[in-house]
């Protein structure tokens, strides 16, 4: 654990971030933390699984509209709200995923589309029960975390126990079958090891971390709509993923910086904000394709490369004189 010293000092910089920013950016930066969760959720799929989902953004707004109702329509407190949301959530993938996970490639990413759709227009169009298209308004939180400053650290712990949970998972044997599925998954069958079941487990613990990121957002936007799981957010993580690296766990989370700060920086600009990120994902894809993660590694890697060989270029030097 000496090597990941840096998120000590990114975690030390997180809880002073407040005292030296301006509440814009206190916002930007709940928005990094729950985009970022959501994006990490996703490559739980992709980066470990090796399976392209264009769908996840159905279990972001599950979990959003599991907290939002019961905190507008039975005024359940938060944290009980947001345990709610990934257990809506996981439902809803385990119901999903039990199909999706009998296919590969590009047919499993069509396959998450269509499934993620209809979650889309179910929720677009039982004004009864969701509000429809007017989505749904009021979702205030608690008077401890109504400012921006207090829902910043609240949002700062539970991701951060997210994230940590996340990395145990990707660290445990579980995590490390799923690489073996994602490299080689006729050869982890082989061995005797279910595929499916395993797909589907991993399927539905990725959707309850991007469910608990949907329910972060409601309190903190104080309103949802449907949009939360139309086919375009779906497409915020995939961005965010590529741009960070999706070999390495912290990828998606350094993409969700980039991103949205780019977003809260450029719109301030121009309304032509996607050119901007269309040309940022261009760049990544040609001159960065592991992501600025794997960018980084790959740095480090030639650095540490050329000290140790100057090392036993110096003691050959030595020896030989």
């Amino acid at each position: 654990m000496k090597k990941y010293w840096w998120l000590g000092l990114i975690f030390i910089g997180a809880l002073i971030l407040p005292l030296v920013a301006g509440e814009f950016w206190v916002h930007v930066a709940v928005e990094i933390l729950i985009l970022g969760l959501f994006a990490v959720s996703f490559n739980m799929i992709f980066g470990y699984m090796g399976q392209l989902s264009f769908g996840h953004a159905a279990y972001f707004g599950v979990g959003a509209y599991a907290t939002g109702m019961l905190m507008v329509k039975a005024s359940v407190p938060l944290p009980i709200c947001l345990v709610t949301s990934m257990i809506a959530a996981g439902i809803c993938a385990l119901i999903f995923g039990y199909f999706c996970v009998r296919l590969t490639g590009i047919y499993f990413a069509i396959l998450t589309l269509a499934f993620g759709q209809l979650m889309y227009y179910i929720i677009f169009q039982w004004y009864s029960f969701t509000g429809g298209d007017d989505g749904l308004q009021g979702i205030v939180p608690p008077d401890l975390l109504f400012g921006a400053i207090p829902y910043y650290y609240f949002t700062l712990f539970i991701v951060t126990i997210a994230l940590i949970a996340m990395w145990y998972i990707s660290r445990s044997p579980f995590g490390y079958t799923m690489r073996a599925i994602r490299d080689n998954a006729d050869r982890t069958r082989f061995i005797g090891i279910n595929v499916r079941k395993y797909m589907l487990i991993n399927f539905v613990v990725a959707a309850m971390f991007a469910g608990l990121a949907g329910g972060l957002l409601g309190p903190f936007n104080r309103s949802i709509a449907p949009d939360l799981c139309n086919w375009h957010q779906s497409g915020v993580p995939v961005f965010m993923t590529v741009i960070g690296g999706p070999l390495g766990f912290f990828g998606p989370m350094i993409g969700s910086v980039i991103y949205t700060f780019l977003m809260a920086f450029v719109t301030g600009f121009t309304e032509y904000w996607p050119l901007v990120i269309g040309l940022v994902i261009i760049f990544v894809v040609l001159f960065m394709p592991g992501g600025v993660l794997g960018l980084a590694e790959e740095r480090v890697k030639i650095f540490r490369f050329k000290h140790m060989a100057g090392r036993v270029d110096e003691s050959v030097h030595t020896e030989s004189s």
